[in-house]
């Protein structure tokens, strides 16, 4: 081609370039500010949360409805709106101006209780209604009780957006099945009663002490089948996604396909938003997930049930910090449902809750309970100083022993404690904890000084034990180091796995091995272990906090319950003073009985769950500043504040940890029954004003904290 021709071509491709970018579609912009737009002719106010989850914006917002958005600014939906406009940004009658943040549409009313000029909704971010009446009322009951605010709870309860599974239909909701047989569930003395309740459509509220064994989960999957039958939905929580696995197939054995949606983190943001939004639609009627999934949004909510309450997982790190078990309990109360609280170990909580009389207990008879449980056996510190391979080795011969005879007939647990628990001081005598006279908290002797109350700070001259009257102290043992290559080299022809925080496993076959795990990371073994070794113990009741005792059990019936039965051979053996009553529980398997006799010295020590307690940390001089400000009840009580420990730069931070390197403080402000709301209404008005004068330094309030020592 020629360059004259190039030349008169170029005129003509211009003209058609213009001509393309006129007809083109314009897109809107979005947000607007609608200015000069008509407003909606019905309810033009819309009534907005908006996501601030500063305490003093705890409240909701008006916004007018421009009537473009009219059709699908409906209650339920997400939204963009302008924040943070002034009084003098108005122009003809409309605010203007401010920051675009995101929000949810709660309301449309015809008037406001705003008497000046409203700003309009920017936007309807998506015509799907995610907030529900039901679910917007849990939210302000948990941020409540909580000392929180409803935005930080909605971050909680409604996942992100994805478009992609919004444009997806659902599938068709399946008719209810026909009620299930009760299965193991007949080993319960009023387990099929349950179970028939739950099917003729009542809300009985239980506490079950489940058996051990592998039959958990399939009695959960009875019961959300029985719920099912009635007409009703059914949701279950479980700590872990293992946990939340075995439920899951269970379900799938006992339903169906597609009667039941998974809610874990592992499935992915978009196919989680999926399900989510499946049950939402109602075209999903049953639910088991992970901590998140106690907000989702059955249809017709006829049971909750919670699994292993006393497992750290269930605290949310999260503002306002909700824990599964009281969200639970909320929503059975708000829903009329019914509520299962399960594990194979009994919390303080679950302990609380029959004594009230609000659940009943729901447990098997003596005889069930010795023919599904292993064999307990016991080495003290006494057999330990007498035994010369414990002295070589650091293992007893019972242990040694137990392992040999297990290896002949299959797998063999070995739990070793995390390392890390911090030593406090125990008699030397007896091994009683070391505690305060004044308010029970745990005695410390940091640096080698005088003695001082972990808890409130008040020195202890003078100490003597209460149990033995002895008066000298001892270091509590801190985990020592187990590794598999010892085992490995004790045992030189048998297979060693591990289990742990940097690699989980989730079963193991049923053949010989040893298996060596930390607590709450133990696979399950197909057909059971064969024995079990439980070592330091002293590593787990020697942790610095009011649940040492109960916390220790539970991890100890966790492991035990993975063994097979005692008629079977089933052999557990415990590394810890035999007379300590943690340990005798086990012997006994009377987790319930524990729980009962830990909840009647509470209630004497006046220490959760019998009363409400909340935690204030921060730095000391904003902690001290904000107490005193804050117009707690009457009767509540302040313990501390004390120190916390400094957290060196580059080390792990849990949550709550103050940043490191500064020095916090914290105390204990606790109320008796019945003021715990009147406690998170003070927390959280004291908190409110001091954010919105924007001074001071921070200042971090934990109604319920699940550590106090």
């Amino acid at each position: 081609m020629s360059s004259e021709n190039e030349k008169s071509d170029e005129p003509e491709q211009l003209a058609l370039i213009r001509e393309t970018v006129r007809t083109a579609k314009v897109p809107r912009a979005k947000p607007r500010t609608w200015r000069g737009a008509a407003l909606a002719k019905e309810l033009p106010v819309a009534r907005v949360v908006v996501n601030k989850g500063a305490l003093h914006l705890d409240q909701f917002f008006d916004y007018a409805v421009p009537e473009e958005l009219d059709e699908v600014a409906r209650p339920g939906v997400r939204v963009r709106v302008r924040f943070g406009a002034g009084a003098h940004q108005v122009k003809n009658g409309r605010r203007e101006g401010g920051r675009l943040i995101d929000g949810f549409l709660v309301e449309r009313r015809a008037t406001s209780d705003y008497s000046g000029p409203l700003a309009a909704l920017a936007d309807v971010v998506s015509p799907e209604p995610v907030l529900g009446p039901e679910l917007l009322g849990l939210a302000r009951a948990v941020a409540d009780r909580y000392a929180g605010s409803l935005a930080d709870v909605l971050q909680l309860a409604v996942p992100p957006r994805s478009a992609r599974a919004e444009g997806r239909p659902s599938p068709q909701p399946l008719p209810p099945p026909a009620p299930p047989e009760p299965g193991s569930w007949t080993r319960y003395d009023r387990g099929p009663a349950f179970l028939d309740s739950l099917a003729r459509g009542g809300a009985p509220r239980a506490v079950w002490n489940a058996l051990p064994g592998p039959h958990w989960a399939e009695e959960i999957a009875r019961a959300v089948a029985a719920t099912l039958a009635s007409g009703r939905g059914a949701l279950v929580v479980v700590p872990d996604g293992r946990a939340a696995g075995r439920v899951d197939a269970a379900l799938t054995t006992v339903l169906g396909e597609g009667r039941h949606a998974l809610l874990t983190a592992e499935a992915g943001p978009e196919k989680r938003y999926a399900q989510w939004l499946a049950v939402r639609r109602g075209a999903v009627r049953a639910v088991v997930g992970t901590r998140a999934a106690m907000f989702a949004p059955v249809r017709d909510l006829g049971l909750v049930v919670l699994w292993d309450d006393g497992d750290g997982s269930h605290s949310e790190p999260h503002a306002p910090q909700p824990h599964t078990r009281e969200v639970l309990i909320l929503r059975a109360g708000q829903d009329r449902c019914a509520f299962l609280l399960g594990s194979t170990s009994c919390t303080v909580e679950a302990a609380q809750l029959v004594e009230s009389g609000w659940a009943k207990a729901l447990t098997a008879g003596r005889e069930q309970v010795r023919r599904a449980a292993p064999l307990i056996r016991t080495v003290g510190d006494g057999e330990l100083a007498r035994d010369e391979a414990a002295r070589a080795a650091r293992l007893p011969s019972l242990a040694w022993q137990t392992v040999r005879e297990g290896l002949r007939t299959g797998p063999v647990l070995v739990q070793v404690p995390r390392r890390g628990y911090v030593p406090r001081l125990a008699c030397e005598r007896c091994r009683t904890p070391a505690r305060c006279r004044h308010c029970a908290g745990p005695l410390e002797a940091p640096e080698q000084q005088e003695l001082r109350c972990g808890w409130c700070g008040r020195g202890a001259p003078g100490w003597h034990c209460e149990a033995c009257g002895g008066n000298r102290l001892r270091a509590q043992v801190v985990g020592a180091r187990r590794t598999a290559e010892e085992l490995g080299r004790a045992f030189p022809a048998v297979p060693v796995r591990t289990s742990g925080r940097d690699h989980v496993l989730d079963s193991v076959p049923g053949r010989p091995a040893l298996v060596v795990s930390t607590p709450g990371a133990e696979p399950v073994a197909d057909g059971g272990y064969a024995a079990a070794l439980l070592l330091d113990g002293w590593a787990m009741l020697g942790r610095p906090d009011l649940r040492a005792g109960e916390e220790a059990l539970r991890r100890w019936i966790d492991a035990a319950s993975l063994v097979r039965g005692q008629a079977e051979g089933g052999t557990v053996v415990v590394v810890a003073e035999p007379t300590l009553r943690p340990v005798q529980a086990l012997v006994r398997w009377d987790p319930v009985g524990h729980a009962q006799r830990e909840l009647a010295e509470r209630a004497e020590l006046g220490f959760p769950p019998v009363s409400r307690m909340a935690a204030v940390t921060g730095p000391p001089d904003a902690v001290e500043g904000f107490l005193a400000a804050a117009g707690l009840p009457a009767d509540a009580e302040v313990l501390g504040p004390v120190p916390l420990p400094v957290v060196r730069p580059g080390a792990p931070r849990r949550p709550g940890d103050p940043p490191p390197g500064e020095q916090w403080d914290r105390a204990l402000v606790r109320v008796p029954p019945g003021s715990g709301a009147a406690l998170a209404t003070a927390l959280k008005q004291a908190r409110a004003a001091r954010m919105a004068r924007g001074g001071g330094e921070p200042v971090r309030i934990r109604v319920d904290p699940p550590d106090i020592g």
